[in-house]
């Protein structure tokens, strides 16, 4: 693998760092759209089972709200944001590839109805600040042991 590989990471959203999650606000609704990345996707491998947590749970930016079993690993999903769990998508719980083949569209995991989007929003990365973000997560998962 080459260090200049490239990842589809739309300019529309706000991204979580670490865990490599998006959230998008909807203005019809309010609520916040949380779906995980083709840099996160690309570490797990192939999603076998996708498990969320229920609508109604509160939230804190920071804890999880699900999990990720994949080829390669088992992982928390982690809040990108603090608020209400307002929907989540039942389609990815019965068909889990649905987020490797379309992870920012039909493939996104939970509606979240934000506490604080400004704070929260502010905490990720957005705009500008993107493409010298996935240039450098690009570089640290290619120089991960394992990297193919």
């Amino acid at each position: 693998m080459t260090a200049d590989r490239s990842f589809h990471i739309p300019e529309d959203r706000h991204y979580q760092r670490e865990h490599h999650l998006w959230a998008k606000p909807d203005a019809d609704t309010g609520n916040v759209r949380v779906g995980i990345d083709a840099i996160g996707l690309e570490s797990l491998g192939e999603l076998a089972y996708v498990a969320l947590k229920d609508v109604g749970t509160q939230v804190a930016r920071g804890e999880s709200i699900g999990t990720l079993e994949a080829a390669k690993m088992t992982t928390n999903i982690v809040a990108p944001i603090s608020g209400t769990i307002t929907g989540r998508n039942d389609a990815v719980l019965a068909d889990p590839l649905i987020v490797n083949t379309d992870s920012y569209d039909r493939g996104w995991l939970v509606e979240i109805a934000a506490t604080d989007w400004d704070a929260d929003a502010a905490t990720l990365v957005s705009g500008a600040a993107i493409p010298k973000w996935v240039a450098a997560a690009a570089a640290r998962f290619e120089s991960e042991p394992g990297a193919d």
